[in-house]
């Protein structure tokens, strides 16, 4: 026996609730024991919505949840935490096969627990352009210029831009919230 990860397909945009209401299920049934954590796995994404910049949570895979599940011997999961999975509103089946699914390799859990806690320090940028758009400044001392994206970089928030200035092209680094597409 011991705990395995499992992915669990649920209706999309209904993560939360389906997390929630399994949760109280859990509880109500007191298998607290063979259901330790069910996880929806989002992140931060800090973004420009009306010209103002506010920090959004963005579900990584819409349309699934994990849950951590007490397998027996045989690898199987409870008949019990089977039905209960299946009946909850809202939740699907679980991936990879009928009454044996195949859980998730360990390095994988790893990997996405690990990109969950690294969301929480900081919120990654939701920047929408691409190498080749042409842009236009909106704030700064480039104010009112027009260039192209030279290079989007997600680290830090910033695109590389090639600005027409005094008629020559001059490379310039920017905050992505500071241009707009044109």
């Amino acid at each position: 026996m011991g705990k395995k990860w499992f992915v669990l397909r649920v209706q999309s945009n209904k993560e939360d609730k389906v997390k929630s209401d399994l949760e109280k299920r859990i509880k109500i049934q007191g298998i607290e024991n063979l259901i330790p954590k069910i996880l929806v796995l989002s992140e931060k994404v800090s973004e420009i919505k009306g010209g103002k910049k506010r920090v959004a949570e963005r579900k990584i895979y819409p349309g699934y949840i994990m849950a951590e599940i007490e397998v027996d011997e045989k690898g199987e999961i409870p008949e019990e935490v089977w039905y209960m999975i299946r009946e909850a509103p809202g939740a699907g089946d679980i991936i990879g096969g009928d009454r044996k699914p195949i859980p998730m390799k360990d390095s994988e859990v790893e990997k996405l627990l690990e990109r969950v806690e690294r969301g929480e320090e900081k919120p990654k940028a939701k920047i929408e352009f691409r190498r080749g758009d042409r842009v236009r400044v909106k704030e700064g001392p480039f104010e009112n210029f027009d260039g192209e994206v030279e290079e989007v970089l997600p680290a830090s928030g910033c695109l590389k831009l090639m600005l027409t200035i005094f008629g020559r092209p001059t490379p310039v680094e920017l905050e992505y919230w500071q241009v707009e597409a044109i």
